[in-house]
């Protein structure tokens, strides 16, 4: 009644019990018809009929077994169903031959219900109940069966045993297929988990947007195409004699630090890395889930000045490590259209940003003083209203024929005047930076002393 190699393929299960179960229940059809030939009465044509047809179901199975074997894939399918077919039919006709014996029609109409719902559901319900009956119309029509229900053990004794061992066969087979399914499960969780890892730290190398296609089978949208976007460069002055004047392991702790809390602020402003250039920083700004070029903009502002004041934080911890040189860093701002796309050899490529507009960006940070932040006209634009910017005139820069508009971003207008939040200053012996936002209120009169000691101080001493 069942034939599923292909749906087995690929579980640790032997693809043979489909034939074993056909050849366990026609031989279990097989015995029923041959406990119902009265051996003692003289040759009929009953006789034959019941010693033929239980012939004919073990002739069948050799039949059944040759035919499913050597299926082709695409037509594998198609042919599991005729036969599942026309085993019920077989069973039909056997059972009608058998002048519907109890036990044994009982067992069989109970068999065929369990084989068509367990294959396929109501479909396969509909047409194995559809064979049951043609072969039962079948049967009827070639033999004439007597109407009257036998109860006979003896008739039943074959179709009983038969059946038990199709339903235990079953069963262990089932028990195989569940053993075989949970060790899968429990390979393919444990191959799950190890590609998410390997998911997760390849997500740390490539740009989100690429990421998310890769991962996502969406390769074909990421097309090389024109956009409006804005592009930030950083680097760290006298990176190259810094590099060596410190031992490899400090220099190692310190860049990657920086580049840590560099990332970590891009990220949450809304940026997109595209690459670390030893020191230097590239973060792109529309790209990735854009909000307009103003908004774009002013976020990478916004970023900018956030990671000034952050390695303006970190001068001290470094200080205190023993880097006595401080690191100082120019940032360039520029905004307009880029291509944006993959770029390389069928071997290797890469997702990046290309263009004049990218060149400009690199080329005012280069211009940059250190803690200066540049930006181009077409930045000061979009963000003049919301950023507090002083005009630095024209700059030459490599690479261009004419000077170039520049900006130098002070800070955002809600930070100054009096609603500035953070202050700073440097002097040979002194320096100070004051976070207003991260001074908690309990924390502010012991803030208070310590200026007004560091004050009397100061005014008491005695300065040659």
């Amino acid at each position: 009644m069942q034939d599923q190699p292909v749906e087995n393929a690929g579980r640790n299960v032997d693809s043979r019990y489909p034939y074993y179960f056909r050849t366990l229940i026609c031989f279990a059809a097989a015995g029923t018809l041959l406990n119902a030939v009265s051996w003692s009465s003289p040759w009929n044509l009953d006789k034959v009929l019941l010693l033929g047809m239980a012939a004919l179901l073990l002739v069948y199975t050799a039949i059944a077994y040759r035919i499913s074997r050597h299926a082709l894939p695409e037509n594998a399918p198609n042919i599991r169903r005729w036969l599942s077919f026309t085993d019920a039919a077989m069973i039909g006709i056997a059972i009608a031959l058998a002048n519907f014996s109890l036990l044994p029609t009982l067992l069989f109409v109970t068999m065929v219900q369990f084989n068509a719902l367990t294959e396929g559901g109501g479909r396969r319900w509909f047409e194995h109940n559809t064979g049951l009956l043609l072969g039962v119309g079948t049967g009827y029509l070639i033999h004439k069966p007597t109407m009257v229900v036998n109860a006979d053990l003896t008739i039943s004794a074959a179709s009983l045993i038969g059946v038990f061992t199709y339903f235990c066969a079953y069963a262990f087979y089932t028990h195989k297929q569940i053993a075989s399914l949970k060790k899968t499960n429990r390979t393919l969780t444990s191959e799950q988990h190890v590609n998410k890892m390997r998911t997760y730290k390849l997500s740390k190398y490539l740009p989100q947007r690429l990421w998310r296609a890769v991962t996502n089978g969406r390769e074909n949208e990421l097309a090389t195409e024109r956009k409006l976007l804005t592009v930030f460069f950083s680097d760290i002055k006298d990176f190259s004699q810094l590099t060596e004047e410190l031992e490899a392991e400090t220099f190692t702790l310190l860049l990657n630090n920086y580049l840590s809390e560099m990332a970590r602020i891009a990220g949450q402003y809304g940026g997109t890395i595209d690459k670390f250039i030893g020191d230097a920083v590239m973060v792109v700004f529309g790209d990735d889930e854009s909000k307009g070029p103003k908004s774009d903009t002013l976020r990478c502002v916004a970023m900018a000045l956030a990671m000034r004041k952050r390695v303006r934080e970190m001068k001290q911890e470094w200080y205190n490590k023993g880097i006595a040189r401080p690191l100082q860093v120019r940032m360039g701002i520029n905004t307009g259209y880029c291509t944006v796309g993959i770029f390389g050899t069928a071997h290797h490529q890469s997702y990046t940003v290309m263009g004049t507009h990218v060149n400009l960006a690199a080329r005012l940070e280069g211009a940059a003083q250190p803690g200066e932040i540049l930006i181009s006209h077409e930045s000061w634009a979009l963000i003049k209203h919301s950023v507090m910017c002083r005009d630095k005139g024209h700059v030459t820069v490599k690479g261009f024929s004419t000077p170039v508009k520049v900006y130098q971003v002070t800070d955002l207008r809600k930070n100054l005047g009096g609603q500035q939040s953070y202050l700073e200053d440097h002097a040979p012996g002194f320096s100070m930076h004051m976070d207003l936002d991260k001074i908690r209120n309990y924390d502010k009169d012991r803030v208070l002393q310590a200026l007004d000691k560091a004050t009397k101080t100061l005014k008491s001493k005695v300065i040659i």
